[in-house]
């Protein structure tokens, strides 16, 4: 009942699942003092009406019942590509900064995506990144802060291959000491949010593409991170890291492990714009984050 009644305040739209966590049913209600809309993979690009699309994203969250304190992007936030002119990536990030500022009174936090750093073969990863983040207005590619209540962990999942070609999910040794010694710096009574670009555990990986080979599950290292052994064992020794968000995978999913809950959250762009990506329709997710450390997860179609 207590969960109905929860999902009630809403006010909005929903396709797809929720999650949720809650105290037991003789613990008082908790309440809700953060709202944050998860978008992911927006893929803005001057073609297929991909800033139409994004800019009705934004009008749809801020007209919900209830509007979001704050939107996090976790990347791909243009279709980029190391491929492409360095004239078009401008004209994509220069779009997509047009629709924010035209559409979205909101504020926005952000992680960088693969798509967002452009890096063709006579230009270096790191300058890319660099340019990513500044056109994201980054200062630094992972970082932390509180807010009411609750604090809520930046990672940045993109590094170049070791061959020097290429992108691969992981944490480098200087990211892992600092998210180590952030989570030993965080209060025990205080719930944790993680959000990463590529999942640090996702289900969805195993259906997104022809990955079974020879009797094999193969998934790549730039489909889920190499690391994620790891990182869930740090996680394991911090009970208030409640939720990991990501994207990159452009499909909905929950893995519930040690009971910390890891959403891959869908697709604003579906499938780059052009309908559903397998059975996942564009949206993005609202995150409801309780005083208690319990939280709703709620897909939403803006269409």
């Amino acid at each position: 009942m207590q969960r109905r009644n929860l999902l009630k305040t809403l006010g909005m739209a929903v396709g797809g699942y929720s999650i949720s966590t809650g105290s037991s049913a003789f613990s008082p209600t908790p309440k809700r003092v953060l709202r944050i809309a998860h978008l992911t993979d927006i893929h803005v690009q001057p073609h297929l009406w991909a800033a139409r699309g994004f800019a009705k994203c934004l009008q749809h969250l801020q007209n919900l019942e209830v509007k979001p304190d704050l939107i996090l992007n976790t990347g791909d936030s243009v279709m980029g590509s190391s491929g492409i002119s360095k004239d078009k990536a401008a004209r994509e990030w220069e779009l997509y900064n047009k629709v924010l500022t035209s559409e979205n009174s909101t504020p926005m936090v952000s992680c960088i995506g693969n798509h967002d750093i452009w890096c063709p073969p006579t230009a270096s990863f790191s300058d890319g990144k660099k340019w990513a983040m500044d056109e994201s207005k980054i200062a630094k590619s992972y970082s932390s802060f509180d807010k009411n209540g609750w604090h809520i962990i930046l990672l940045d999942s993109i590094h170049c291959r070791p061959e020097g070609k290429g992108y691969f999910a992981r944490l480098d040794e200087a990211q892992m000491d600092w998210l180590r010694e952030d989570l030993n710096n965080t209060p025990s009574n205080t719930p944790i949010l993680v959000a990463s670009h590529i999942p640090i555990l996702s289900a969805s990986v195993f259906f997104d593409g022809d990955n079974l080979k020879d009797n094999q599950w193969v998934v790549p290292g730039s489909w889920m991170h190499t690391d994620s052994a790891q990182i869930v064992k740090l996680f394991n020794r911090h009970d208030n890291v409640k939720l990991a968000v990501s994207g990159h995978i452009h499909l909905l999913d929950r893995v519930m492990y040690n009971d910390v809950a890891y959403c891959c959250n869908g697709a604003v762009s579906g499938n780059y714009w052009m309908g559903k990506y397998k059975q996942t329709s564009p949206g993005y997710a609202i995150i409801d984050l309780f005083d208690d450390g319990s939280f709703l997860n709620e897909y939403v179609k803006y269409h």
